[in-house]
C-alpha cells in the first residue's frame, strides 16, 4: 500500500488573524520540511495577527511577526496537498469556496475527537491563551502522525 506524503498544509480559520496563523507557525516549527501556509475564509486581507495573538504565541515563543492575512480562494486552496480548519462551519465554508477540496479539508482538531477550536477574537486574553492551547495540542498530533507517513 502505497504511504501518503504530504508536502504542503494550509491551516485556514475565519479572518486568518488568530487562530490560522498561530497554526501555521506551529505546523512550520513542528513540520519544517513542509509548506505551511494560512488563510481564512472571510480574510481580513492585508491585516497582521491580531495583537492578543501576537502577544500570547511571543511569551510561549512563537512569532507571528510578519504575518499578513489573505482570503481562501479556489487558487489558494489547490496549492494543498491538506487543508485543516477550526470548526466544522469552516469545513462548509472551504467546500463553498472550492468544491474540489473536499476531500482533503480536516478539522485541526481531528485527532482530539473532532474538538472544534473556538474562535477567540475580540476575547480577553485568557480565551487566547487557552485557544493557543488547544492549537498546540492539534498541531503535535497532527505532526506525529504525518511524520509517521512520511518515515
Amino acid at each position: 500500500m502505497a504511504k501518503l506524503t504530504f508536502t504542503s498544509i494550509l491551516v485556514v480559520c475565519t479572518g486568518n488573524i488568530c487562530r490560522s496563523p498561530t497554526g501555521e507557525r506551529m505546523l512550520r516549527r513542528m513540520l519544517p520540511e513542509l509548506k505551511v501556509d494560512s488563510a481564512g475564509t472571510f480574510g481580513l486581507s492585508g491585516e497582521p495577527a491580531e495583537s492578543t495573538a501576537l502577544k500570547v504565541a511571543a511569551a510561549k515563543g512563537l512569532s507571528l511577526e510578519g504575518h499578513i492575512a489573505r482570503k481562501l480562494t479556489p487558487a489558494v486552496a489547490r496549492e494543498y496537498d491538506l487543508i485543516l480548519v477550526m470548526e466544522p462551519e469552516h469545513i462548509a465554508q472551504v467546500t463553498t469556496i472550492a468544491p474540489e477540496a473536499r476531500g482533503k479539508t480536516l478539522l485541526l482538531g481531528q485527532w482530539m475527537g473532532g474538538k472544534e477550536i473556538p474562535d477567540p477574537y475580540r476575547k480577553n486574553q485568557e480565551a487566547f491563551e487557552h485557544v493557543y492551547g488547544l492549537l498546540e495540542l492539534a498541531c503535535q498530533q497532527w505532526a506525529d502522525k504525518l511524520s509517521k507517513t512520511t518515515e
